[in-house]
């Protein structure tokens, strides 16, 4: 069973199994220095018709799946088997976390244990190490990317780069969009400056430490605060974020200090937690390839979008309805040169990194993946691009790390704008408007999308074409209107007028992305007749609409 938590208006689903553990500290963490994945190979008494909806997920998890025509519940939502976990406890191994999506526990011992007793458990279908003591670590620096170009770009070329400013302005700010992004810690986060209207909004819902089981995320590293300034950053002519007026939950998956397939079980809780949530975008600047023990590396032929444990998991929530960004890797000017996964999955968009000028960074992983994929997807700024790196200081960095989140971010902007589009459907907008979709290649994917294509293309879908230049309704309207165009006005210059001829209201938009408009500029009015004058580069149009008393 779950239990659901309140954190700033958003219903947690909580699997109650992390509760059941002690939260530990890093210290106390460390003791623990074997975890193994017991696969177990059913889920016992735990069937959808003993569960409700809500028992498991959120209502905003639930509505996201309603509108993407996904089963509410579905085998993969049911817990695992609580007596199954129990009976593997009491073999003397610590529960840390679960994955209900994979059917899987992760369990640690602090010394080596034998797996052939767990083996033995008829319910008991594969059990692999995940972590074991193995030196110095090799990847102690994973996170500590660092790129520059001799002249640096603006501080807004992410945005600029795709095109990105006619959603700003017009309004399509993530507003409404919750966004999960996992990383290695968010240090700083808590008082960084570039954050600070994020935090008096109250737009972190929750945070959650996978890698510890506590709720405490602002330490261990600065990796994922500065993902999140390139996310929701905002300082006049220093840093804006590419939705900055989206909500977050930052839970930490990644182990900074090590490098072992543990990680991707915790990233599996972080994404199915994100899920229960409501979460509607996962931002991950994280991937795995190799460890610090050589017999776990993955193989490249693994990277085919349906093997690695984390690749998955990252599919299973792309299934849930939620839009997967993960970087492509750096690995590029190094052994591996492939991406990594999860950014094999297929139905991941996976971020590549140029520079300033467009071109592909020396670091940006190859594709394609194992199986032919164009990947990566798409290709964003990720070199020399501005970012927190303290509570007070900004730096040039760089990593697909970085690009990721350009990307996640402009996808809130356009789910804001087009609430009805899916997470796959918008994945093929980014695809198609970008400056490569007829050539795709291996270094680039389609390449550089460009927004205000990417706006009109899933506007096609959802939007329907008047046969007047525009619409206005509902009329008669107690208060917001909705105002559609037959073709991309461009700028807008609105006025709303009463019958007495008096302006209430007036707007201009120099360069409006899309073909609809929310107005509520009649909210609160006096009954009446009023007119909406909408002057655009095609002419001036005006609409009586009557404005009905408020109920």
């Amino acid at each position: 069973m779950t239990t659901p938590l309140l954190r700033n208006g958003v219903r947690i689903i909580f699997p109650l199994i992390f509760l059941f553990t002690n939260p530990s500290l890093k210290a106390q963490a460390e003791e623990y220095t074997y975890f193994y994945r017991v696969y177990f190979r059913d889920k016992g008494a735990n069937i959808p018709s003993i569960f409700s909806p809500t028992d498991l997920l959120s209502q905003k998890a639930i509505d996201r799946r309603i509108k993407s025509g996904i089963e509410v519940p579905d085998y993969r939502d049911l817990p695992v088997f609580r007596n199954y976990l129990d009976q593997v406890s009491a073999m003397g191994f610590t529960l840390h976390c679960t994955s209900k999506w994979m059917n899987t526990a992760l369990f640690k011992t602090k010394a080596e244990a034998g797996t052939a007793p767990l083996l033995a458990l008829p319910f008991v279908s594969e059990v692999r190490i995940v972590k074991k003591p193995a030196g110095k670590s090799l990847f102690s620096d994973k996170l500590d990317i660092i790129s520059a170009m001799a002249e640096p770009p603006p501080y807004d070329r992410p945005i600029t780069m795709v095109n990105g400013y006619p959603l700003l302005n017009s309004g399509y700010n993530g507003t409404g969009i919750l966004i999960a992004v996992l990383d290695g810690g968010f240090t700083y986060a808590d008082n960084a400056t570039s954050l600070a209207l994020l935090r008096s909004r109250n737009g972190i819902k929750y945070t959650y430490d996978f890698v510890n089981n506590n709720r405490y995320v602002y330490n261990y590293h600065t990796h994922g605060t500065s993902v999140m300034s390139v996310l929701a950053g905002q300082i006049f002519q220093t840093i804006r974020g590419t939705a900055c007026d989206a909500d977050f939950l930052l839970l930490r998956t990644e182990d900074g200090a090590t490098e072992f397939p543990v990680e991707e079980d915790f990233w599996a809780a972080g994404a199915e937690f994100a899920d229960s949530a409501g979460a509607d975008i996962i931002s991950s600047s994280l991937g795995y390839c190799t460890f610090d023990d050589p017999l776990m590396n993955h193989k490249f032929a693994e990277l085919d979008g349906n093997t690695t444990f984390i690749t998955r998991a990252a599919d299973i929530a792309a299934s849930k309805g939620i839009l997967v960004v993960n970087s492509a890797g750096n690995e590029r000017n190094k052994a591996w040169l492939r991406i990594i996964a999860p950014s094999d999955g297929d139905s991941v968009l996976a971020a590549g990194a140029v520079d300033g000028y467009n071109i592909i960074s020396a670091f940006s992983s190859a594709g394609p993946s194992a199986d032919g994929q164009v990947k990566p997807d798409n290709a964003a700024l990720g070199v020399s691009i501005v970012v927190q790196i303290s509570a007070t200081l900004f730096a040039r960095s760089g990593g697909t790390s970085f690009s990721c989140p350009v990307l996640s971010g402009m996808a809130a902007c356009l789910m804001e704008a087009v609430p009805e589009a899916d997470n796959i459907e918008i994945i093929n907008a980014l695809h198609s408007s970008a400056d490569r979709y007829n050539y795709p290649d291996s270094l680039y994917g389609y390449g550089i999308p460009d927004m205000n294509k990417a706006l009109a293309s899933l506007q096609d879908i959802h939007l329907i074409v008047p046969e007047d230049q525009s619409i206005v309704f509902p009329n008669p309207t107690q208060g917001e209107v909705e105002i559609v165009f037959r073709q991309p006005p461009g700028r807008i210059r609105i006025e709303v007028v009463t019958s007495a001829g008096n302006t209430i209201y007036s707007g201009n938009f120099n360069e409006y992305a899309g073909r609809n408009l929310i107005l509520t500029a009649l909210n609160n009015m006096e009954q009446g007749l009023y007119f909406i004058r909408l002057t655009t580069g095609t002419g001036i149009y005006t609409n009586k609409i009557v404005k009905l008393r408020d109920r």
